[in-house]
Order: C-alpha cells, then structure tokens, then sequence
C-alpha cells in the first residue's frame, strides 16, 4: 500500500558542517551543500525509547465479530468484538489526524469500496505490539496483541476448500469484504494465497511464540490456525517444492508465495519465531526451509554486476528490485540460524554488504530499482533495510552492517531528500513517504506507522546503534549509481521511441523512451565528469533471439560488448525479452565525458548505468561528519582527502561480507595522512574527528 507525496520540503545543509566536510567529500567527488538546515531532531539528545506507540493505539478501532460460516476466533462468545487499525490516518490543517479507510466511502452504508481495516496492516501491527510487549513488559501492549490477533483469525477461512487462506478486507461494522473494488488478486481475497496470507504466517509465528508461556490456551489456538495457514500453503506454492519456472532463459524457484521472495520473507520471520518455540512440528519446519531456500535462490548480481547482490522480489522480472515486503535478507538471516543453515546466509550477506550500501550511496532507500534507481521512499522500505541490516550483522558476525543500519535509520531523524525528522518521537506518528523531488506526504497510515515503530524496536534494543543512529540527521551527499539517458544522446541510423507505457510488465524504461538502432547504427551518450573510474552498464532491451552485439567504446579505448539478443525463453514473465543492464570487460576512465556503442544488429538502448568505483554517501548531526565509501572495485582502493587543519579521520574497513578488515598493529585510531582505504567490494566508515 504504497504511499504517494504531497508537500514540498528543502533540502539544506549545516553551514558549520560544510566547511568540514566539504574536504572530506572533495575525495569521494562529492558537492557539498551551502545552506543552513534544520536543527538535528530534538530525540538525539534524549535517552527516552523511541518506540511511542501513541498513534498505532490511536489508529486501532473496535470491530463487531458478527458470526459468519467460515469466519469465527478465540473466545467469539464471550468477546464479541476485537481490535483493528484503520488503514489510513490523513493529517488535518490543524495538525490533527482523520482515520481513513481504503478507496471512497459510500455515506448511505458507510462502507469503503474496499474497507476501513485490511488484513495486511492487522498482520503487521500485531507483530507490533507483541514484539514491543517482549522487549518492554508491557501489559497493555499483551492486551492488543491479544485484541488484535483475535481480530486477524477471524479474517482467515476456517473451513471449506479455503481454509487457512484470509479475506483481506472488512468494514467498520465489522462484515467482511471478500471482493474490494477496485478488484485485487487474488479475487475474492480468500481464493488463493497471498501477501495477507504471508503476513498472517508472521504475526501467528511471532504470538505463539509470544503467548506459549504467558497464556498456553490462546497460544495453542494460535497454533492451530498457523497449522491452518501451512496446510493452506503445502496445497497451493509449497506443493511445487523442487520445481523451477523459466524466467527470460533463468531458473527461478516455483514455490515462493505469489511468486515472490518478498511474500514469502514475511512468512520466514513467522516460522522462525515458531520453530523456534515449537522445534518439534515437523510440518512447519519443513515449510520454513522450503520458503528460505527459496528467497536465497532469487539472490542474483555481485559487487560489479547488477543488482549487485540483492535478493530479487518477484520471480516475474529479473530486471526488477522493490522494498515494499522486502523482508528477504532479515528473513534469509534468520532463518538460517534456526535452521542452522549457513549456506543460505550467504543470500543474507550479499543483499546486506554488498547492496544495501550501494543503494544508500544512489540516493538512499528508494523503493524500486526497475532497473534504474528511482520511486519514492517509505518507512517500509527503510525499516526493512534495517531489520535485514541487523539480523544479517548478528548471524554473520558482521558488525559493519551496524555502520550501515545507522546511516539507513538516519532517514527518520532527518537525513533523507526531504532534510526534515519523518518521525516524531513525542507523537509516535510517521510521514507516509519522500517523493524523489523532496517533497513529503504528511500523513500518517498503518503501514508507515507500523513499519516505522518497527525500525523504532530495532534501535531501542541496541543502544549502541540507537546512538549512532540518532547522530545522523543530514545527507549532505551521496555519489553513486546514475543514470545518462540514451535519447540525450547522438545516433546515426536509428531514432527515439516514446513506448505509450514506461512499464513492460517487468520493468521500467528509464526517462519514458529508448533509442532504436538497426544494424549498423551508432549511438553517443554523453556522461558527466567523473574524478575516478566507472563501471559502465549499458542497459539494452535483450530479445530472446540471437541478434549480434552492441560494442562499446569511450574515445578509441574499448569497453566490452553487449548482446543484442539471446535472453532466452520467455517463461513466466510478462513480455518476451529482458530490460537488463549488462556490465562491460573494462571500466570508464576518469575525466571522460562520452560513450558510444556501435551494434551489428537491431537494437533497443535504454541508456548507460554510470557506477563509481568508490561510491560513497555522506552524513552529519550530533554524531558529527561521518562518510561511508563503498566499493565496486575488483582491488583495495585508496582514496585521498584533504584534512582541514585540526583534525583527523576515524576510519574503519570492512570486507564484502561486513567483517573487519584486519588494522595495522601500530594504528592508533587517529589517521592523520588522509588516506582512505577501501577494502575491493566492501565498505569503510570514516569520521571527521578534531585533534
């Protein structure tokens, strides 16, 4: 349920700040900003939790469990009613919030053409609750568990040939909407497995865990619905366990949940708190393996091939990347400890090191990468790069990967395209995203608020990263992956088309359009300046054919080649042909200002992917002037910077799987020579400390 921005906010930096910093960055080619920005969020100076859970409570309503067939939960006779969140909390000029529900209200009925509560956010603030209850000792945060997942078994088919599957929506009145309108998929909502269906695994997982001491019989009705929902899974994705679909030519797992690692994420985190806390059912075990190895085999691309080790969504696109559900590598992680399973950790790693940095250096958590960077950025997006940041860290004995989760979680205090806090601490309410212009969408709905308060749990129980994270208040820069478009450049024998849709079904056409070649065409795409060497990855529409090759140069120097066609068989996807952007032998020299393919066979380019050797994103606040340099090198790197008199560089490097790299015994924590140095694929957390 993603959200859309509204407001426009600036984006401004510290000008005490800059004046350091702007050394720093000059090593990394980094433009430092010129203007004064907002105070770092007030919570940076206060050991308060950051967990408020004031508007997820505000946001729970009661809801009427009116008997149904098929539909009824614990103690339906003596509790008539539970507790839900509404789906959307739109802000008030006032400063207050207004509960919505999902698509338009009918006045006469007071219906929602879709409904006030869903299944989805019902899930999710469950886990909400129950996990804060685990961290805190909070009752009352026991008592809406408890209200809350009364409310998400009701929604789950209990009998007929749909039982164990969920309807997604219902009223305020508490009757069920199993068709929403406009329509979703699965139609009606209960008809197959779904995100919800996922979702519910997690929040069943996480409560009988939760519940097995403190309330044995709830705990053991949870159970019996979690069998409910496996059994419901093993008729429908888990029956093809072993078996592969083809995917443009690619293997790719059949018996992920809706065909994707991101449904399937969510259902891991419940079935490793439930293993966990029942290791002896068998059936749930095998249902937790099947879905981990699953999501580890969407894991694709290296540090110098996209997407550079993340773990692929959605089993439909090669070509495509999303946060929203993108739980894997949390999962991934997770699992594997449970399972004890290192082989599949290795996915976990390589989304978490090798990725997850390279997408904070393009600009931050953006929400898709299709397969240029770009889309808004929610709490969603966020608080999963965290979550994933943390459990790989402790499975792996990874500790950088706390370097990076602050500079992820800086994004609620501040340090995102917008410069203001997205979450406010003494309210507990959340923005509900960041366009790629800045601007805010103010309100605050269940998804955001959850996804936020989740992140909030995270760094409440790790006072180190709580700390670090609450430092981060500012991105003063970023400079990473980019695009140049190919219809801003020149061509011979070929012209620009403007599909009528940027979507294939797969992916995105970067910009709106692409340049056509024939065979014998040219095509120069202008770049910017670069201070360093680029790793270049032209982004052409492979057809599944053979169709000869693009071969690529800059000046007289070759670069590689790309294939025109041979993709393979189209399989599963949406439309025959990958939008892919292939990488070249060698890089792009620094200083130069073109490149330019010439192809043997007809040819749709998108445009050129521009990825610096060392791409780093730099931050400030309270915690002071820190940079994280990112590698896509196939060497150690070093870099150089200009230290302002008085002061030094704190620095630490870490491989490509978030470990330490060993130091110099005689290193003394205060680098005076300005020298930094990357470790090939890996990252270094530097900071501008004074004498």
């Amino acid at each position: 349920m993603t959200r859309h921005a509204v407001n426009a906010r600036l984006k401004t930096a510290p000008v005490a700040v800059v004046a350091a910093l702007s050394v720093l960055l000059a090593g990394a080619g980094v433009a430092s900003a010129t203007e004064p920005a907002p105070a770092p969020a007030p919570a940076a100076a206060s050991p308060a939790p950051l967990t408020n859970l004031a508007h997820l409570d505000f946001l729970l309503d009661t809801v009427p469990l009116n008997p149904v067939e098929g539909h009824t939960t614990y103690q339906i006779g003596e509790r008539p009613a539970a507790k839900a969140p509404w789906t959307y909390a739109n802000k008030n000029a006032d400063g207050s919030y207004s509960r919505v529900g999902g698509g338009t209200l009918d006045p006469g009925s007071g219906y929602w053409s879709q409904g006030a509560f869903n299944a989805d956010d019902i899930a999710r603030t469950a886990v909400v609750y129950l996990r804060h209850w685990q961290q805190t000792g909070d009752t009352s945060s026991k008592d809406r568990a408890f209200d809350v997942l009364r409310e998400l078994t009701f929604l789950q088919t209990s009998s007929g040939p749909n039982a164990g599957n969920v309807v997604l929506w219902q009223q305020p009145d508490g009757s069920l909407t199993p068709s929403a309108k406009p329509v979703e998929l699965p139609d009606p909502s209960d008809s197959a497995e779904s995100y919800w269906l996922a979702r519910t695994v997690w929040a069943l997982g996480e409560g009988y865990a939760a519940f097995k001491s403190a309330d044995p019989q709830f705990a053991a009705f949870l159970q019996s619905r979690l069998d409910l929902a496996v059994a419901s899974l093993n008729r429908q994705s888990l029956a093809k366990y072993g078996q592969y679909d083809v995917a443009e030519g690619a293997k790719v797992p059949a018996w992920l949940i809706t065909g994707g690692a991101d449904a399937s994420a969510e259902a891991v985190l419940g079935l490793a708190a439930y293993a966990k806390a029942a290791p002896a059912d068998g059936a749930a075990t095998a249902a937790l393996r099947e879905l981990t190895e699953g999501i580890a085999a969407m894991s694709s691309g290296a540090a110098r091939q996209w997407p550079y080790g993340a773990i692929l969504p959605w089993s439909q696109s090669r070509t495509l990347w999303h946060a929203w559900g993108g739980m894997a590598p949390a999962a991934v992680a997770t699992a594997s400890a449970q399972l004890q399973r290192p082989d599949l950790l290795d996915a976990a790693v390589k989304d978490s090191a090798q990725f997850t940095p390279q997408l904070l250096a393009a600009g931050g958590p953006s929400n898709a990468w299709s397969p240029v960077p770009g889309e808004a950025q929610i709490a969603y997006g966020v608080d999963s790069r965290i979550e994933g940041l943390v459990a790989t860290a402790e499975a792996a004995d990874a500790p950088g990967l706390l370097d990076v989760a602050a500079v992820a979680a800086g994004w609620y205090f501040g340090a995102n395209r917008s410069g203001k806090p997205a979450y406010n601490p003494a309210t507990g309410t959340a923005i509900d995203g960041i366009e790629t212009d800045g601007r805010i969408n103010p309100n605050s709905g269940a998804e955001s608020t959850i996804h936020t308060l989740l992140s909030m749990l995270a760094l409440d129980a790790d006072p180190a990263l709580k700390a670090k994270a609450l430092g981060i208040s500012h991105t003063v820069g970023t400079d990473g992956l980019t695009v140049a478009e190919a219809e801003a450049g020149s061509f011979t024998n070929g012209g620009v088309v403007k599909p009528a849709s940027a979507w294939t079904g797969e992916a995105n056409w970067s910009g709106g359009a692409y340049v056509a070649l024939k065979a014998g065409g040219t095509l120069t795409i202008p770049v910017p300046a670069a201070d360093q060497d680029r790793n270049v990855y032209p982004i052409v529409n492979q057809r599944p054919e053979a169709a000869g090759t693009t071969s690529w140069t800059s000046g007289r120097a070759p670069l590689g080649s790309t294939p025109n066609g041979g993709a393979g068989a189209q399989g599963i996807t949406a439309a025959p042909g990958i939008l892919f952007p292939f990488s070249l032998d060698r890089v792009l020299p620094a200083g130069a200002g073109s490149i330019s393919g010439k192809t043997d066979g007809d040819v749709a380019i998108d445009g050129v992917l521009l990825q610096p050797q060392i791409s780093s994103v730099s931050v400030s606040g309270q915690g002071g002037a820190s940079t994280l340099y990112v590698s896509a090198a196939p060497n150690t790197v070093e870099r150089k910077v200009d230290l302002p008199q008085g002061f030094h560089l704190s620095q630490q490097a870490f491989d490509a799987e978030g470990r330490p790299v060993p130091r110099d015994p005689n290193y003394n924590g205060q680098d005076h020579s300005g020298r930094v140095t990357v470790a090939p694929g890996g990252f270094t957390w530097v900071t501008l400390v004074r004498n």
